[in-house]
């Protein structure tokens, strides 16, 4: 069942696959339901960083917890998936194939969004997003590392 996870054992391999599950149910609310508004009409943007570059440059224009959450947030709340995919799949601990994994998802659900019409396709957040998995296979690493560092003392 675990065969490819990083852990050997199989209770802290169905508490982490338990904790993903949490994470990906808890991440469905806040992407489809919460605060969501029908709109009218496709919504997306196609061109990389333009999202990104408005909300930097025109701060002042947004008020902080907009900017914060668009730019932050969608980087913070995708950090799990670099942490989940490798601990429970080896290959994702090479960053090619994460990336992809993460571009693939996280593409999808950005077009489930827009064709519901309860957000927008933005390949922005697919660029923050991705980062914020990449960001977690970084953190995963390190802290394996760092375990097999003090478990070899």
């Amino acid at each position: 069942m675990f065969k490819r996870a990083h852990f050997k054992s199989i209770l802290l391999n169905l508490l982490i696959a338990a904790m993903a599950l949490s994470y990906a149910v808890i991440m469905g609310w806040l992407l489809f339901y919460r605060d969501r508004y029908s709109i009218e009409g496709y919504a997306y943007n196609l061109v990389p960083f333009n999202t990104i570059k408005r909300y930097i440059i025109h701060y002042d224009h947004f008020n902080f917890d907009t900017w914060f959450k668009n730019l932050f947030g969608n980087i913070v709340l995708f950090v799990p998936i670099g942490i989940f995919l490798p601990l429970l799949n080896k290959k994702y601990k090479r960053v090619l194939i994460l990336t992809a994994a993460s571009i693939a998802l996280i593409a999808v659900v950005e077009l489930i969004q827009m064709l519901s019409k309860v957000g927008t396709f933005d390949i922005d957040d697919i660029i923050l997003n991705t980062f914020g998995a990449l960001l977690g296979l970084v953190l995963t690493r390190s802290a394996l590392q760092s375990r097999n560092k003090i478990m070899v003392k």
